[in-house]
């Protein structure tokens, strides 16, 4: 591992209890469980943040397809209508 640090917190004693519970179930110690519980909450922020730039993302690109598309859609229009009177003999 990585140079390690010495550092001190603080714990409300239901909670310091609970994390006891849960390392003696697992046979590990409390910096063992604080690391990989640190760990767990730098990954899961990550994951958010992607999540919401990608939500930001896709929102910014809607709106660019929205407006491609309805430049299509007029393009096809216009051809539609001048095959038609072609059709028609009206050209």
């Amino acid at each position: 591992m990585a140079e390690s640090k010495r550092i001190m917190i603080s714990l409300p004693n239901t909670l310091l209890q609970e994390v006891d519970d849960i390392v003696a179930m697992d046979k590990k110690n409390r910096s063992e469980f604080i690391r990989e519980a640190m760990k767990l909450y730098i990954r899961e922020r990550r994951k958010i943040q992607i999540r919401e730039s990608m939500k930001n993302g896709y929102r910014e690109m809607g709106a660019m397809n929205l407006a491609l598309s309805e430049v299509g859609l007029d393009m096809d229009t216009d051809a539609l209508y001048s095959y038609e009177a072609k059709l028609a003999g009206c050209e």
